[in-house]
């Protein structure tokens, strides 16, 4: 992957940055937390993604001579802040939880240490990074869930959201499950499994069907998929890849599949299985293209489809779907100096958690997920005790006696540098689907999915409503709330 440039930022993070050197706030230690409100696509989980790259761009955080002469350009900027930035590095302390790992709304995924300069300025980028790819990553957990044992390809290149948001794609895609792309670049970067077969194109260059068939199979006759559906799969396509499957096979070889990329895809799939079977070729793979999500997926496999691979495109790549298109996490400021903080609204829902926190799991003695507990990072925690509701406190249950409670984040960058060695993709996507498997039931439903319960412990609770009565008071005592 390339650099991130610390100039992928909005500007307000430069303009905060500049006022916290002015008046002397810069080095003030602070906290931040980012999270998502709502889980995507309406369903019943996320799966978190995008921390490598993230810790990527903190590692690497530093501005070039190019990069600060454009920001002295601006006329916005003093001298001595331009300075300032000559050396600014991201020397914090961040805390997470593995990629792959199952993570659910208002939980603190990342907690930003150090101090108020750096900690505010990471903000930006941190969020495109891991809202996309924690999006991404989601998208394609749904997507292989739908296809059950079924194969998925990620085939969403060129329809991906640019040349880096390809790569994006690909990589997170393989954290949710999806483990073989198109993008042969994304193959080279992440060194992922590449799979594609021909377009259309091919077919319409030749003669005829038949002849394009032959000649795709004479360059590769080991890795041969033919696109079935340019004229007509079953009068046209199909009989005239059986041709070929039974020329390859008369020469040592075997028709690895075919691709059907328009029509009825439950039906034409069925149909195809038949006849390659009928024609003594029950090997032959059977791939569906065109326009596929987990509901199409699903519902071809409730018709009775008989497909074995899925090339997913358009609606990965886009994360297209109800609840889809962005993540909408947040970034917010939970401790100053030795203070907590709470961002207030008249919605208590959007009242943020302050302080620093631990994310803990309970799991049941099977090791299936009971509830997740945000508590105060020096509070004890322990089956038995009370919990609440973060979006409405007056709702509240105990933690199961029979309950173990395990913090589900590190600290995995300190002093701006990674805790551990990088994790293999391939251990992030087998993370993923084990902790899919330990859910609840109804967790993964596409529609009206269980809700996973996520509280906060009482010290938690506590702190957030003695400080949003501070700041009621504090209100009401100010000059601008005087009558």
């Amino acid at each position: 992957m390339r650099r991130y440039s610390p100039l992928l930022t909005d500007l307000y993070e430069l303009t905060m940055l500049s006022g916290y050197l002015e008046e002397g706030m810069a080095d003030t230690p602070a906290v931040f937390d980012l999270f998502f409100r709502h889980n995507p696509f309406q369903g019943g989980y996320a799966v978190f993604a995008g921390l490598e790259p993230a810790l990527d761009y903190l590692e690497e955080l530093a501005f070039t001579g190019e990069e600060l002469a454009y920001l002295g350009s601006l006329d916005l900027f003093k001298e001595s802040f331009l300075t300032f930035l000559q050396k600014f590095r991201f020397r914090g302390r961040v805390t997470a939880p593995p990629e792959g790992t199952v993570v659910f709304a208002n939980e603190p995924l990342l907690t930003v240490e150090g101090t108020l300069a750096e900690t505010q300025f990471v903000e930006t980028a941190l969020l495109n990074i891991i809202n996309f790819q924690t999006l991404v990553a989601t998208k394609a957990a749904r997507i292989t869930h739908a296809a059950h044992e079924g194969t998925v390809l990620e085939f969403g290149l060129r329809r991906a959201q640019g040349p880096d948001g390809s790569l994006s794609v690909a990589r997170a895609a393989c954290v949710g499950g999806v483990m073989s792309t198109s993008n042969v670049m994304a193959g080279m970067c992440f060194d992922l499994p590449v799979r594609g077969t021909h377009a259309h194109s091919w077919i319409m260059a030749f003669s005829d069907e038949l002849t394009a068939f032959r000649k795709y199979a004479e360059v590769f006759p080991d890795s041969t998929i033919l696109l079935v559906d340019t004229y007509d799969t079953l009068a046209s396509g199909l009989p005239n890849a059986i041709v070929v499957a039974r020329e390859l096979r008369e020469q040592g070889h075997e028709l690895i599949g075919i691709r059907i990329d328009s029509g009825d895809l439950a039906y034409l799939s069925r149909e195809a299985r038949r006849r390659l079977d009928e024609a003594g070729f029950p090997g032959v793979k059977i791939v569906a293209s065109n326009e596929l999500d987990e509901y199409v997926i699903d519902s071809i496999r409730d018709d009775g489809g008989c497909v074995d691979i899925y090339g997913v495109g358009t609606k990965l790549a886009a994360c297209m779907g109800d609840g889809g298109g962005a993540l909408g996490g947040v970034y917010k400021l939970v401790r100053v100096g030795d203070r907590p903080r709470l961002k207030v609204t008249s919605d208590i829902a959007k009242a943020t958690l302050p302080d620093r926190k631990r994310l803990l799991r309970a799991m049941a003695p099977d090791g299936s997920f009971i509830q997740d507990v945000i508590s105060l990072a020096d509070e004890t925690v322990q089956p038995g005790d009370m919990v609440f509701d973060p979006v409405n406190p007056l709702q509240h249950k105990e933690i199961p006696q029979i309950a173990r409670l395990v913090d589900i984040r590190t600290v995995v960058m300190d002093q701006g540098r990674r805790t551990a060695a990088r994790e293999p993709l391939d251990a992030m996507a087998a993370r993923s689907a084990e902790q899919l498997r330990k859910l609840p039931a109804g967790s993964l439903r596409f529609i009206n999915p269980h809700r996973y319960k996520v509280s906060m412990s009482r010290g938690l609770s506590d702190l957030r409503m003695n400080l949003m009565g501070e700041i009621s008071r504090q209100a009401a005592t100010s000059p601008a709330g005087s009558p």
